[in-house]
């Protein structure tokens, strides 16, 4: 078929390929605009899909929105047979919705309707959520509130972080959205409207939400660190050379020892093991501003944190 390809990030990208390697004809990309990088914002980078578009030849278009008649007719002006949508990052008028034959199909990646929004992976993560999955739904004006065609579940372990859950999911995503790209051409791809209940939102993660708390219950910091692992990535203040520095925390586990009576944040041990409100967690993986990750021994090593010590 002849499809227009909407994606931004890394996650995007297995979609685009699976989908060229079927043999459909990508008639156009369209991709969030290239974006200042760089300590000083003074280049800017092509975001993931826009590259391996490029790679391919494909021609790419990055407008900052879709609500114009000029570029709603650019988009007609394709003739495609389908669009696909994969972690965009725009809403589409109801004009793009209809810009192809067959409508609009978008990836997602969760059991709708559970996270609909812009951070469903993380979100499953962080709330402790045992499954997850990918959805392929025809696109309506809402958010992620589309019928869906095809579904996936994938189990959620409790040692996996979001950036191992991202991976996984994107390579389903293009083995599902190839699969129902050939079901729509065939004629045999029926959708089901999604319930009215289980509705929840997939907020997209701010940076306030990146302190650890550790007067939270000990699964609770555990899976939000998890959730936010390896970006943007979960943050403590740690003594470091006589003053608080940020320091990422990359792997955590729980502990039997309990906090007790301690003050959340003490650490319980020489292993950094530390009080939790109820419980404790052992942090594992650590990373110094401008270092690299390092195991807790190591991290100990060139930077001695007391027993006793509160940290946060």
């Amino acid at each position: 078929m002849r499809i227009i390809f909407m994606g931004t990030p890394d996650y995007a990208v297995a979609t685009l390929e699976a989908l060229i390697a079927a043999g459909h004809d990508i008639v156009a990309v369209y991709s969030q605009p290239p974006r200042p990088a760089g300590r000083r914002g003074l280049e800017t980078i092509a975001s993931p899909v826009h590259r391996a578009a490029l790679a391919h030849g494909l021609a790419v278009f990055t407008p900052t929105s879709l609500k114009s008649e000029e570029e709603q007719a650019c988009f007609r002006s394709h003739r495609a047979d389908a669009t696909v949508v994969v972690a965009y990052g725009l809403l589409l008028p109801q004009a793009v919705l209809d810009g192809a034959r067959l409508g609009a199909w978008n990836g997602h990646a969760s059991l709708l309707p559970r996270w609909r929004g812009a951070a469903p992976i993380q979100r499953a993560i962080m709330a402790g959520d045992t499954e997850t999955g990918v959805m392929i739904m025809k696109m309506d004006r809402g958010l992620d509130t589309g019928a869906v065609a095809l579904t996936e579940t994938v189990a959620i372990s409790d040692s996996v972080t979001a950036g191992e859950l991202h991976d996984r999911l994107a390579a389903v995503t293009a083995r599902l959205m190839t699969d129902a790209m050939a079901r729509l051409a065939d004629g045999n791809l029926p959708v089901t409207p999604q319930s009215d209940e289980g509705v929840t939102y997939a907020a997209k993660i701010d940076k306030a939400e990146t302190r650890i708390v550790f007067g939270a219950p000990a699964p609770h910091v555990r899976n939000h660190i998890r959730g936010l692992t390896p970006v943007p990535g979960a943050w403590v203040e740690m003594p470091i050379s006589g003053r608080p520095e940020r320091v990422k925390v990359l792997e955590a586990g729980l502990v039997e020892a309990g906090g007790g009576s301690v003050a959340p944040g003490a650490l319980l041990d020489d292993r950094l093991t530390v009080a939790c409100l109820p419980g404790a967690v052992r942090l594992i993986r650590l990373q110094k501003p401008g270092g690299k990750p390092l195991s807790a021994a190591d991290f100990l090593r060139g930077t001695p944190v007391a027993a006793g010590t509160v940290i946060g």
